[in-house]
């Protein structure tokens, strides 16, 4: 798998961009990353997807919420109906389209929580589907305030879906999902930069003045997870891009993401991803 940075330019006078396009029969092989969120609803085809470090055959129709820099790419193998051609509704925007003065309302609670659930990748299912077709292919014809209140009904819709199911791990995302308290950003900004290093609980601690046993304590209760299951869920998130990515053998991946033998690394794979590295290639390996 190849890595490609998107960078779209908004119109002047657009806040965000929807397009309805014909997708071509094809078997992608680049996982695409951008800044911005992407609201993505398939028609009329099956294949793969691989959104972060999920991989998985659908059978459209297929909706889908991605955060930022969320690397994902769909691989088209077939139709649902070979009377009509396969098409894509796809919506960019950025999470702060909406003004700070509405997203810090009450009322905007669920949308700030669905912004948070796209650094993983939101699947909707079910009734949503349909609904955010409808809604998609009003917002084609509309302008001005119009466009903007469909796209507020749509994010409407995803924020109270009961149909959504998130898709990557936690951390494979890691710049998205940490959290944005000061402390532990700082934690997060150490601990990304740093991974491939021998990082101890002394080293984390100190970084925000506290204990070892203290910042243990504190760590759990702000993150639900402690200080090491997190390393080593971002340390394996960054192997498993490696090995997708088709640049690295399992040993460099090894040693290129914080690990000192295989042993290990073997271990906490197969306990982060569920498969061995080796099982985990032969799974999704990508036919070029």
């Amino acid at each position: 798998m190849k890595y490609l940075y998107e960078n779209f330019t908004f119109p002047a006078d657009q806040s965000f961009t929807i397009r309805r396009e014909v997708l071509e029969m094809k078997e992608y092989n680049t996982f695409k990353s951008h800044v911005n969120f992407e609201i993505a609803l398939l028609d009329n085809c099956q294949g793969k997807r691989f959104i972060g470090d999920h991989i998985a055959d659908f059978d459209g129709p297929e909706l889908v919420l991605l955060g930022s820099y969320l690397p994902h790419c769909w691989q088209y193998q077939g139709l649902q109906d070979y009377t009509q051609p396969p098409r894509a509704y796809v919506v960019h925007f950025f999470p702060n389209f909406m003004d700070s003065v509405i997203m810090g309302n009450p009322e905007a609670k669920e949308l700030n929580i669905l912004f948070g659930r796209a650094a993983r990748g939101v699947l909707f299912s079910g009734d949503t589907i349909i609904q955010a077709r409808f809604i998609l292919e009003q917002m084609l014809g509309a302008k001005g305030l119009r466009k903007i209140a469909w796209m507020i009904e749509l994010l409407d819709l995803l924020a109270h879906s009961k149909d959504g199911t998130m898709l990557s791990s936690p951390y494979f995302n890691i710049l998205r999902t940490s959290t944005q308290e000061q402390r532990i950003t700082q934690v997060f900004d150490y601990v990304y930069k740093n991974f491939k290093e021998n990082i101890t609980l002394g080293d984390a601690a100190a970084i925000i003045h506290m204990s070892t046993s203290g910042f243990c304590r504190y760590f759990k209760q702000k993150t639900n997870k402690t200080f090491i299951e997190i390393l080593k869920e971002l340390r394996i998130g960054h192997a498993a891009k490696l090995l997708l990515a088709g640049t690295h053998s399992i040993s460099t991946a090894c040693y290129e993401s914080g690990y000192n033998n295989l042993s290990n690394f073997n271990k906490h794979f197969k306990e982060v991803e569920g498969l061995s590295p080796s099982n985990f290639l032969k799974q999704y390996r990508i036919r070029h």
